[in-house]
């Protein structure tokens, strides 16, 4: 594995799938004796709609139980400490590719938690998507560098999206609800100064209907990993900004009512905020 290095910045050149690349920053310490602080994943995006996008999310399987199978790697119940760069890096990641003329062509997004590699350093991915024509996209690529060279401060300026619990507004999102690429927690995420935690969708959290019939519904009668996945991802943003308060946005139209109503009694009984999308 080939590796450079900027000041406290190293950039590895990976020769397998980075979602198999587990415990990366535990083994960069051992090898070098440099401890890392945080981990940022250049990789390329699939989807089936071949729409070129670049895209930002953090990373994790906190819906998956043991034994069930790990498509994209990772471990079950878990998420890594999502990267606070997610929210401030989108915002100028789309500033960026809107300079370099890249807007409207290709769509700036968030995407769901998803996928591996296992790591407990707060992590993040940033992705060009999604065809093999954007993958080999030079202005694609170079939105990309410059993304990382002035998230990073490389070039002499302040860092983008550093939290050290004593900034002015200390509200992080936790999205709970909607489609992969989480449109309606894109909207706050856009927002100047929001941070953003994990961002479950819908596929991450399984809920079985215990019955059609009922009006009210125990959250006890719902089967699935819904609740392990919830109090997965809030732990794991928890832990990546520390004095942060964390908010709890749903994305209220992708539930049915008893679906909305078990998670936000959830939610109360892990004493958990839900904000709505003025708040933030």
């Amino acid at each position: 594995m080939k590796s450079f290095a900027n000041g406290s910045v190293r950039v590895l050149l990976h020769n397998r799938s980075i979602i198999e690349e587990d415990d990366l920053d535990a083994r960069w310490e051992q090898a070098t004796g440099e401890h890392v602080d945080e981990l940022i994943f250049l990789s390329k995006h699939k989807a089936s709609s071949s729409r070129p996008a670049l895209t930002v999310h953090p990373i994790g399987v906190p819906h998956l139980r043991n034994g069930d199978v790990l498509p994209q790697g990772g471990k079950p119940g878990w998420a890594a400490p999502p990267n606070p760069r997610i929210g401030p890096w989108l915002r100028l990641l789309k500033r960026i590719a809107q300079d370099h003329n890249l807007v409207p062509e290709f769509e700036v997004t968030l995407e769901a938690t998803h996928h591996g590699p296992i790591t407990d350093t707060p992590a993040m991915f940033l992705e060009i998507g999604s065809t093999d024509d954007c993958w080999k996209r030079q202005d694609a690529a170079e939105v990309i560098a410059l993304l990382v060279w002035e998230g990073l401060g490389l070039g002499g300026g302040a860092a983008v999206g550093n939290w050290n619990g004593g900034n002015d507004n200390k509200r992080v999102l936790l999205g709970i609800g909607g489609g992969h690429y989480v449109p309606r927690h894109m909207d706050i995420a856009l927002k100047d100064n929001v941070w953003v935690g994990h961002l479950i969708s819908g596929y991450s959290l399984p809920m079985e209907d215990p019955s059609q019939t009922k009006t009210e519904t125990n959250t006890k009668d719902i089967g699935g990993t819904w609740k392990q996945s919830i109090k997965v991802a809030f732990e794991a943003t928890q832990s990546a900004f520390p004095g942060g308060e964390i908010l709890a946005h749903l994305d209220h139209k992708s539930f049915k009512s008893w679906q909305k109503n078990a998670i936000t009694s959830f939610l109360e009984e892990q004493n958990i905020t839900i904000s709505k999308r003025d708040f933030f």
